[in-house]
């Protein structure tokens, strides 16, 4: 993923990993449930190494966010933590910052399901999947 759209600008792969019981929850309605918590693990891009001539792979661990939903503890139900490798805690992110691009750009309920074909289609039997998410052409 990258959100510059530069060309040429940095490029990272970003691996999403969240509860089973919660994806188990999202494939039977189409909605996270309450208490839902997204690893969101970034890394960088590599692409010549080994064997591989064309295409990228990951390397290096840029940084860990980690999107929680949690109804009574958050006003806005949903909050994003940014983690670095020296602090073991982190506060909420302002909401300017993951919130509100998440408010304005994801097609479920703060999570960009667009950009995964099996939890989209999913959303999109259960009438939960927001299809103007697709038709952003510039993130703030």
């Amino acid at each position: 993923m990258n959100y510059n759209p530069s060309p040429g600008s940095h490029e990272m792969f970003t691996n999403v990993f969240v509860p089973q019981w919660a994806y188990r929850q999202f494939l039977a309605s189409g909605k996270w449930p309450d208490k839902a918590m997204f690893v969101v693990e970034d890394r960088e891009s590599q692409h010549k190494g080994s064997i591989n001539k064309t295409g990228h792979f990951q390397t290096d661990l840029m940084g860990i966010g980690v999107e929680v939903k949690d109804e009574t503890r958050f006003p806005d139900k949903w909050a994003y933590f940014n983690f670095r490798t020296d602090i073991k805690t982190a506060e909420a992110n302002p909401k300017a910052a993951c919130w509100q691009c998440h408010e304005d750009h994801a097609a479920v309920e703060h999570t960009f399901v667009q950009f995964y074909p099996t939890l989209k289609q999913v959303a999109k039997k259960f009438g939960t999947y927001r299809a103007a998410a697709e038709n952003v052409s510039q993130v703030k």
